[in-house]
C-alpha cells in the first residue's frame, strides 16, 4: 500500500468520527423548573407576620376524626369484614349460608353466623341491623322476597346466639339494590348475593 493510500485512509476515518460523536449516558437527568437542588438553606419564616395569622375574630375548625375503613376479606371471598370508626360490618356471600334459590341455612353456616354473634357481645352492640342482597337474575320481585328470607335467617339465628332482650333488629331484603360489583359476570353476581350483618363499635 503506498503512502496516498495510508493517507486517504486516515483522512476518512477523521471524518467519520467527525459527523457521529460518541454517546454519554446522561448522568444529570433533566427536573422539573424550581426543583433543582441548590446549596443555599429555605427561607426562613417568620412566625409574627400578619399575613400568616387568622384574620381577627376568626378561629380554627374543630378537630375532626377522620373515619378509617380496614377491609379484611378471605382469600375465597367467602367472607368479608369492615371496619371503621363507628361501625362493624360482616358481609356473607350467599353460597357459603343457603343452597341456590333458597333461605335455608346450612349446617356449616351456622358457625359462621355465631363467631359474629361474638364480635356482637365484644362490641356491647344492641342494635344490629341485617340486610339480604341478590344479584339481577330472576325478577326484581323474587329477589326481594328471597332477600329478605335470607336475612330473616340469619337474623333468627344471631338472636339465639346472643339470648339478649336488649337487641333489637333492623331486619331488610334488598334485592338486586346495592350491588357490591358488576352483575356482567358470575364472580360479580356472586359477590352481590350476600346478607351483611353490622353494628355499632364499643366506644370504649
Amino acid at each position: 500500500m503506498t503512502r496516498a493510500h495510508l493517507t486517504l485512509i486516515t483522512t476518512t476515518a477523521s471524518c467519520l468520527l467527525a459527523v457521529a460523536p460518541i454517546a454519554h449516558a446522561d448522568d444529570s437527568p433533566s427536573v422539573p423548573p424550581g426543583t433543582e437542588a441548590t446549596a443555599s438553606a429555605p427561607v426562613e419564616v417568620d412566625g409574627n407576620d400578619p399575613d400568616l395569622k387568622l384574620p381577627e375574630g376568626a378561629t380554627l375548625a374543630q378537630a375532626k376524626v377522620l373515619d378509617i375503613k380496614q377491609v379484611v376479606e378471605e382469600q375465597s371471598g367467602d367472607e368479608r369484614r369492615e371496619d371503621t370508626n363507628a361501625d362493624v360490618k360482616f358481609a356473607l356471600q350467599a353460597e357459603v349460608l343457603f343452597s341456590k334459590d333458597s333461605a335455608k341455612l346450612s349446617a356449616e353456616s351456622r358457625a359462621r353466623i355465631a363467631a359474629i354473634a361474638e364480635e356482637i357481645k365484644t362490641q356491647n352492640a344492641t342494635r344490629i341491623r341485617v340486610f339480604g342482597f341478590t344479584d339481577n337474575l330472576g325478577s326484581s320481585a323474587h329477589g326481594d322476597v328471597l332477600s329478605k328470607q335470607r336475612a330473616n335467617a340469619v337474623q333468627d339465628v344471631l338472636d339465639q346466639e346472643l339470648n339478649d332482650s336488649n337487641v333489637t333488629f333492623e331486619v331488610r331484603g334488598y334485592g338486586e339494590q346495592y350491588p357490591i360489583s358488576s352483575n356482567t359476570t358470575e364472580a360479580g353476581r356472586k359477590k352481590n348475593r350476600r346478607v351483611e350483618v353490622s353494628f355499632p363499635r364499643s366506644e370504649s
